[in-house]
């Protein structure tokens, strides 16, 4: 069995990427994005960060987070969000017959993935770069032809702030790689 270690340097930003199971395409759905924006807030009380960038996508999401100086711990800020969906979203979303015997004795969900992808960041152009692949997300799964025309974003928050031009959005070029048009 593989190791996996995280990084753990306090007071960092953090790019992450959290999976519906089985990919689910569920996350855009009203009850899911209530009970999601209501477990961040009750976690963001007790336990700060700073939401940096978001974008909800039906199977999955990316944001951008910053947390305390001196606070490393984002692995229990997922796992309490995610618990707290999961049971408020429970009678709707919950597929028992797919989670194996060991998964149902350790109470897991079949809402998420179990694990999640971070990646710290290491300055200014490695967090731009980042904040421009979440946002460019929506296009490039092709949920929408323009980045502007995701509701779940805060791409919008961005444009109006300045920081990027409101028709920013990006074109896919030829090797799979995406860029700003």
């Amino acid at each position: 069995m593989s190791r996996y270690r995280r990084d753990h340097s306090a007071g960092s930003t953090w790019f992450f990427t959290v999976v519906t199971y089985r990919r689910r395409p569920i996350l855009c759905e009203e009850p899911l994005r209530v009970a999601l924006r209501d477990a961040i807030a009750a976690v963001r009380a007790e336990r700060p960060f700073t939401i940096d960038a978001w974008v909800l996508l039906p199977d999955h999401l990316h944001c951008l987070w910053t947390l305390p100086e001196g606070d490393a711990d984002f692995s229990m800020r997922w796992m309490l969000i995610k618990r707290a969906v999961s049971l408020a979203c429970r009678a709707d979303f919950h597929r028992d017959d797919w989670l194996t015997a060991a998964q149902r004795r350790r109470g897991e969900s079949s809402l998420w993935q179990r694990r999640f992808w971070e990646h710290r960041i290491r300055d200014g152009a490695d967090f731009a770069h980042h904040a421009d692949y979440l946002h460019f997300n929506p296009v490039k799964h092709g949920l929408t032809a323009n980045v502007a025309d995701w509701p779940y974003s805060t791409f919008h928050r961005y444009a109006q702030n300045g920081i990027y031009p409101p028709d920013w959005g990006g074109i896919a070029d030829t090797d799979g790689e995406w860029g700003e048009s």
